[in-house]
């Protein structure tokens, strides 16, 4: 088990299953040492966890968390593509978040990714970040969170 699924563990969670695309693209691509990934949705067991608007009532319990299940599943993709130990530094976060109309808390919805991957990163998951509000995300997820990692 590599160091990174130890603590995934120790800190308990788990990775699911790494998601499959639900259209026409690939999950990852590589370029020299950098890797992006495409968006990432809240899924769990094969279906969307999180969905709807995320608003000024909901943003802690719903939003939060959907990002954190994002992170997740973008995590386990890089899992298998590149192994967890891999990569070297998060550069980018970009996440979506499906908002009200009037809602502006989307820093706070992305920093359930953010706090996990510093958590179970440390140094290493500190990235950049855009947290940018959506009319409408794909299958009327809450939230979409994609990477720029550099790998070892």
């Amino acid at each position: 088990m590599s160091t990174i699924k130890d603590k995934l563990s120790k800190l308990g969670y788990a990775l699911p299953e790494a998601p499959v695309p639900v259209a026409s693209y690939i999950s990852v691509t590589q370029v020299g040492n950098i890797v992006y990934t495409s968006g990432s949705l809240p899924m769990l067991n094969g279906s969307l966890k999180y969905t709807g608007k995320v608003n000024n009532q909901n943003y802690e319990k719903i939003g939060y968390e959907a990002a954190k299940l994002c992170t997740l599943n973008a995590l386990s993709i890089l899992d298998k593509e590149i192994g967890l130990d891999n990569i070297k530094k998060f550069v980018k976060l970009t996440g979506f978040v499906n908002s009200e109309s009037g809602f502006t808390l989307q820093p706070k919805v992305i920093n359930g990714s953010s706090d996990l991957l510093v958590e179970i990163f440390e140094e290493v998951g500190k990235h950049t970040r855009s947290a940018v509000g959506v009319s409408d995300l794909p299958l009327d997820a809450s939230v979409e969170i994609e990477f720029i990692v550099e790998i070892k």
